[in-house]
């Protein structure tokens, strides 16, 4: 059973908002589809965590078998996961952020999503980015 970019996508926007709590049924769910799928937590200055959520999604991938140990899996990490902060920049540019990376891959299909909240004491917004890479099975 194969899947197209749209259930990839949904896939990672899921994982992205869940819960810690329900993260592991998620994952073993889409397991079953073979949909891998993988979360890991950020926060800080956004500026300066550019690099670091940018780092926390490549090694969430590798860890959870979504992508393999080559530099083209690393590269597809990598530009979606800029792409999705690209698309939030705007909004946290200068601002405390706090959130999660879903990560999803089925065949050639992956897509990260970037969930945060961001703001000032207690004056947060939300936000979202996206973004999908095509990449060769190997």
């Amino acid at each position: 059973m194969s899947f197209d970019s749209l259930d990839v996508t949904k896939a990672a926007v899921n994982m992205a908002i869940s819960s810690r709590a329900l993260e592991e049924s998620i994952i073993k769910e889409l397991k079953s589809k073979n949909i891998y799928a993988a979360a890991v937590d950020i926060g800080g200055d956004f500026n300066s965590s550019i690099p670091k959520i940018i780092e926390r999604a490549v090694v969430a991938s590798k860890r959870s078998g979504i992508t393999k140990e080559c530099h083209v899996h690393d590269g597809a990490v990598i530009g979606a996961t800029k792409e999705a902060l690209m698309q939030i920049a705007i909004k946290a540019n200068g601002y405390n952020i706090g959130g999660k990376i879903g990560i999803a891959r089925s065949g050639e299909h992956l897509s990260v999503c970037i969930f945060m909240s961001m703001g000032v004491l207690y004056l947060n917004d939300v936000v979202i980015g996206l973004a999908h890479r095509a990449i060769p099975n190997l």
